[in-house]
């Protein structure tokens, strides 16, 4: 990483030193976020207690909740939300790329693929270099793309369920009891991935512990910048932080802090960002 240090120090007479903080996440995708787990948090808390309805802990947590009734209508209009919020995201994003205002950057890439086998050979000693990562690394894009196509499952089992005769009326019934397997399973194994998946990699991990607070605040320090998303931050200091924010609102507050100097280091950023050497 020393190199992307220098490279990065490398500025006229007279410039801005680069910023302390970079956002990472506007407003919207904030909003989101803190949706989204919430919503979560009370689709398990009134799922798995549904699924392991035998054991003590369930029945307490049912009691306590106001008996089966409650827990139900609590799951299902939690599960409406979670659909609806489902649903205006990928439009938002849908429409965002049709016009052209947002970059599908969370679309997995051949580079991904070669990251994740550089990142292995790594951590099983066969080389020196650690993969360098943009705005998103493979890990992200994996569990982004997990929780799109584990939501479209449980949403569209969790409607079945809900109305079972209206699925029947166009579909077979044997669709119900396989819905139901799928909506329970399905269920606890996203639970097990944001408590041993996510839950590490984003607050247990040794280089955010306790918590990573970016999603929170929507700022990233620089000197996590360069050490997990170096070529996002080659990028920004070449004058180009557009293409690396999906949202308008970030990507107009990381122009702010681009150097002065940024449109004439943006014609050798390709060539710089293949010079970097991987720390």
């Amino acid at each position: 990483m020393e190199k992307v240090e220098t490279m990065l120090a490398e500025k006229e007479p007279g410039t801005p030193q680069a910023p302390e903080f970079y956002v990472r996440f506007n407003v919207r995708q904030r909003l989101e976020h803190f949706f989204v787990m919430f919503l979560f948090l009370v689709l398990a808390v009134t799922g798995l207690p549904q699924k392991f309805y035998q054991a003590s802990w369930a029945q307490w947590i049912i009691l306590f909740l106001g008996g089966i009734d409650w827990v139900r209508i609590i799951h299902r209009v939690s599960g409406i939300l979670f659909a609806f919020l489902g649903v205006v995201h990928l439009g938002m994003i849908l429409v965002g790329v049709l016009l052209g205002r947002i970059k599908p950057i969370l679309i997995p890439t051949l580079k991904d693929f070669r990251d994740a086998v550089q990142q292995l050979r790594y951590h099983v000693g066969l080389t020196d270099e650690h993969p360098r990562f943009e705005r998103y690394d493979y890990k992200q894009k994996f569990e982004y793309w997990g929780l799109v196509f584990g939501g479209m499952v449980m949403i569209t089992t969790g409607f079945i369920l809900y109305l079972p005769n209206l699925a029947t009326r166009y579909l077979t019934g044997e669709l119900i009891p396989a819905a139901k397997v799928a909506h329970s399973n399905e269920g606890l194994l996203a639970f097990l991935v944001v408590i041993i998946w996510h839950m590490y990699g984003t607050h247990f991990n040794p280089d955010v512990f306790p918590m990573d607070t970016s999603i929170f605040t929507g700022k990233i320090s620089r000197e996590r910048m360069l050490h997990e998303h170096p070529l996002e931050l080659l990028r920004i200091s070449a004058g180009s932080p557009e293409e690396m924010e999906p949202g308008r609102d970030g990507a107009h507050e990381q122009r702010a802090t681009a150097s002065p100097a940024a449109e004439r280091q943006s014609a050798n950023a390709p060539d710089r960002a293949k010079e970097i050497t991987p720390g």
